[in-house]
Formats: structure tokens, C-alpha cells, sequence
């Protein structure tokens, strides 16, 4: 077994605290490859953030679970290069069952999400302690998730969103021992995540719903102090959309959260924010770019090194302007 210790990483615990006390977020950025990871870990450096770095089911399949423990321990030591010994969690994103999360604790991740939303809630409860009981042994918290968010994303999908009931949140987080607990008030996964039905169309832009902030206040009495978590948390940049079809890409019907309301979240019990598409776009965006505009370059490092510019930049304006944990990577 590989202690998330050994690799220099931390769980979430006075993260959360931290975050929840100075009313901002974590930014939770999924990573793939050595690009993102790098994009992350300057953007974060160079704004003082702390920063949780999150694998999903896709990602431990695509890059391999062991190039990512190691690709989380040189971040550590990236970052050090940089000079900022930020503080950096490992994160299971969706976790779907219990020998994966116990797979990812063995392997050096600080923190794992077991997603038993999908299950019924007496299933969901059962299935979330297990992974509990596992984790706190070694020092790992755990996200778990109450109500369904809808959308697409990687392996994660449901056709509709199902809001998180306050009347139950008290009986879940004491029956099952977790440390933070994700919820559904309208975000979803994606980059479509409504559709046009649903939303005002503004300037040619779809304008979404907005998040039911009445149900998130109502869990926060519900649960005083207690981490909340919104997934499925991209702003879905309209700029990145057009780009991409301006240099031959099809993104139709792309909404995301508008980052006022994000902001507004942030400053709640919302001590961690996910954001995956985002990073998908801003990337593809800068490839596509290229491609167009340089139809001879066959130099990956000349498409990935541009595209992790753009990420860092996208990355960096996020923990300033949208999550306010610029400046907090070593509150005490």
C-alpha cells in the first residue's frame, strides 16, 4: 500500500475547513495527461491556491492508475520547483463502487468520492459507509453524493437532475461518516447541461436556469459548517464554443453555469467546485487554432504547449474572479 503521505499530498480536511471559514472555494480540476497537470499546478502556484487534483473512472482507464499516483507526487514537487509548496489533494471523481475506491485509497489518493446517488437511498447509505469505514482508517476523506445530477460526463450519466432533499441530508452524513457531501441544485454534468428548452436565448447565447439556492440554504441550516460540494460546476465560456467552430468544430447547444452564480455559491457552505468541460474546451479551443492557422506543424509540443497556456490562464482567472482561493493556499 502507498500512502498519499509518502507522495506529499493532503486530504481535504483543513482545506474544507479553511475554505469554509474564509467563504471561498477549492477549485477541483480533473487532469488527464502531463499538459493539465501542469496547467493546474502553475495557475494554482502563481495565485497562492490550494487545489484538489481529480481523476475520474475515464482518467484511471486512459493514463493508468500508476502514471497518475506519480504524476500527483511530481506535482508536489512541481510546485516546490515553482516555489510554492502548495497544498494538493488527490481526488477520486465519481467513484463507482467500493473496490474502486478502496483500489485508489491503496494507490495514494488522499480523497475519494463514492458516488451511490444513482442507487436507492438505503443502498446509497450502505455503500457510502463501506467506503468510509475503509478510508478513515488511512486518513482519507470521503465525498459523497445525495440527489442526481443530469447530463454527461465521462461514465457519469442520468437523463434528468433530481434536487437533494434538506429533509434528508442529517440522516445520510450521520448514518454514513462522510466528510463532505455533494449535492444537486442545478448544476449538471457537460457542456450541455440544459437544453435549449430550458433556458432564455439572449444575444444568441442560451441563458440557463438558475441554481435553486433556496435548497442549498436550506441544506446549509440543515447542516451547519458541514463541506458542500457542487459538481457538474463548468461555466461552459461561450468564447472557447465559438473558437472551436470558427476553426471547424460542431459544439451545438452548449450552456454552462454562469459564473455569478458560482461566485454567489463559492461564498456559501460550497467548499468545493469541479470543473472538467471547461478545461476540455479551452484546450481544444488552442488546438484547433493552431491546426487551422498552421497546417504544417506536426510538433505535439507545439498544439499541447499552447493548449496548456490557455488552460493556465482560463485556470487562473477561475481562482481569482470565480472561487476567491487565490491567496489562501496556506491559511491556518
Amino acid at each position: 500500500m502507498i500512502s498519499y503521505k509518502e507522495l506529499g499530498l493532503v486530504n481535504t480536511k483543513h482545506m474544507f475547513e479553511m475554505a469554509m471559514k474564509g467563504h471561498y472555494a477549492i477549485p477541483a480540476y480533473n487532469f488527464n495527461n502531463m499538459e493539465q497537470m501542469q496547467a493546474i499546478i502553475q495557475a494554482c502556484v502563481e495565485t497562492k491556491s490550494p487545489v484538489i487534483l481529480q481523476v475520474s473512472k475515464g482518467a484511471r482507464q486512459y493514463a493508468d492508475k500508476f502514471i497518475l499516483r506519480n504524476m500527483a507526487r511530481g506535482a508536489v514537487e512541481y510546485a516546490h520547483e515553482l516555489g510554492a509548496d502548495i497544498p494538493i489533494v488527490l481526488h477520486l471523481d465519481h467513484g463507482p463502487n467500493f473496490e474502486v475506491a478502496k483500489d485508489c485509497i491503496d494507490n495514494g489518493f488522499s480523497s475519494v468520492m463514492i458516488d451511490g446517488s444513482a442507487l436507492p437511498y438505503d443502498e446509497n447509505v450502505k455503500l457510502t459507509k463501506q467506503v468510509v469505514d475503509y478510508a478513515h482508517q488511512h486518513d482519507v476523506t470521503v465525498e459523497a453524493e445525495l440527489g442526481v445530477l443530469g447530463g454527461v460526463e465521462d461514465d457519469v450519466a442520468a437523463e434528468e437532475s433530481k434536487y437533494t432533499k434538506p429533509e434528508e441530508v442529517i440522516d445520510f452524513t450521520s448514518k454514513t461518516g462522510c466528510d463532505s457531501l455533494a449535492i444537486s441544485i442545478g448544476t449538471s454534468h457537460g457542456r450541455c447541461k440544459f437544453t435549449p428548452e430550458q433556458c432564455t436565448l439572449k444575444d444568441g447565447v442560451l441563458i440557463p436556469p438558475p441554481l435553486a439556492f433556496d435548497v442549498l440554504a436550506a441544506i446549509e441550516k440543515k447542516l451547519p459548517g458541514f463541506p458542500i460540494v457542487l459538481h457538474g460546476s463548468s461555466s461552459v465560456p461561450i468564447k472557447y464554443v465559438r473558437e472551436i467552430e470558427k476553426f471547424g468544430g460542431k459544439i451545438p447547444n452548449s450552456v454552462g453555469i454562469p459564473e455569478e452564480q458560482l461566485r454567489k455559491a463559492a461564498e456559501s457552505a460550497v467548499c468545493k467546485i469541479n470543473v472538467d468541460s471547461d478545461g476540455r474546451l479551452a484546450m481544444t479551443a488552442a488546438i484547433r487554432r493552431i491546426l487551422v492557422e498552421h497546417p504544417e506543424e506536426f510538433d505535439p509540443r507545439k498544439l499541447l504547449g499552447p493548449a496548456r497556456d490557455e488552460l493556465k490562464a482560463m485556470y487562473m482567472d477561475k481562482n481569482k474572479n470565480v472561487f476567491g482561493s487565490a491567496g489562501h493556499a496556506f491559511d491556518k
